[in-house]
């Protein structure tokens, strides 16, 4: 096993590791893994896939999962609780109710995921939608009003911090205005940077203090026109890291989506050099692996000093009633 950790988080093919799966996990020691659907069977077998991607790469090292509620969820009945999207929570009328019920919502989340030993949640969503943008983002945004998703995000993520899971928030600097999915074709954006820093990147300067975040495979041709700006050197030190004064560890949104373009080894090298802490990469299929492996760096000396501030954070949380909180959680939802 390499000793120094690779720039990665990756993906696994089914509920259990292959052997091949083992020994390149073990060769190119990522910093973390990824689960999806595919990934999941029963509480028993997630725990013993967790407990096998760490193993194989000696340390305990971050599973990831995108666990929003409503549509985006990786777990699902019958075995796991359904919450719902985030809107659910932003269109509580009364504003002080709706922040205890994001707070609850990132509660049990939290709860969830830890039952499981994962500790990391793709959440909160922090784009701002516009009329007649992509569903892509619909009701996984909190609301349509910068003010109202930064507050609502920052309570999902205290929720989640509270439960032991450490929060990335997405997708910065924001998703919401794209009229075209990420995951099909790649979204461009011409509204001017004025507009887009007063409204779409707000609710990411609001909430800067984070620990982590991914970024968006978006074009604003007002700041970058010719590259997304997942692999904008331009968007990412004037806009993530400059404007909106984010040093938390930084991810890119998954290498597969068609938003990019280029072989998965060229997509990896471009986040990486674009200013992106750590490249993920999350279909599992062995051959785009290797690709995007071979393409990869270490994790640098800003890229650690970033995740060891936010895996700081990360503690067991202390016994809690469980489904106390989800009552409350209930109450508050219907007002």
């Amino acid at each position: 096993m390499s000793a120094e950790l690779a720039a990665l988080v990756l993906g696994c093919e089914g509920t259990a590791l292959t052997a091949v799966e083992r020994d390149f996990f073990r060769d190119t020691n990522p910093l973390g893994f990824i689960l999806f659907r595919r990934n999941v069977d029963s509480p028993d077998q997630v725990r013993a896939l967790v407990d096998s991607l760490r193993d194989a790469v000696g340390r305990h090292a971050p599973i990831l999962i995108d666990q929003e509620g409503g549509r985006v969820a990786r777990l699902r009945g019958p075995h796991w609780p359904e919450l719902p999207a985030a809107r659910a929570v932003g269109d509580l009328a009364d504003a002080e109710k709706a922040g205890q019920a994001a707070w609850l919502h990132g509660r049990l989340l939290a709860a969830m995921l830890s039952d499981l030993s994962i500790d990391v949640d793709c959440a909160p969503v922090a784009d701002v939608p516009v009329p007649g943008a992509h569903d892509v983002i619909g009701d996984r945004a909190f609301a349509m009003d910068p003010v109202r998703v930064a507050a609502l995000a920052a309570s999902q993520a205290a929720g989640l911090l509270a439960g032991g899971v450490l929060p990335i928030v997405k997708h910065i600097p924001g998703h919401g205005r794209a009229f075209a999915d990420s995951h099909k074709e790649l979204p461009v954006v011409s509204t001017p940077r004025a507009e887009l820093e007063a409204w779409d990147f707000a609710p990411f300067k609001a909430l800067s203090h984070l620990p982590a975040a991914m970024v968006a495979h978006v074009v604003y041709t007002d700041i970058d026109a010719d590259r997304p700006s997942s692999i904008s050197p331009t968007v990412i030190r004037d806009i993530v890291r400059g404007h909106i004064g984010f040093d938390g560890l930084l991810f890119s949104d998954d290498l597969s989506m068609q938003a990019l373009s280029g072989t998965l080894g060229q997509r990896t090298a471009a986040v990486l050099a674009a200013g992106c802490d750590v490249a993920l990469h999350c279909n599992g299929q062995m051959a785009e692996m290797l690709d995007v492996a071979a393409n990869a760096r270490a994790l640098d000396a800003a890229g650690m000093r970033r995740w060891s501030a936010a895996s700081a954070l990360v503690a067991a949380a202390p016994p809690t009633d469980i489904n106390a909180l989800r009552a409350e959680f209930d109450r508050l939802l219907v007002g």
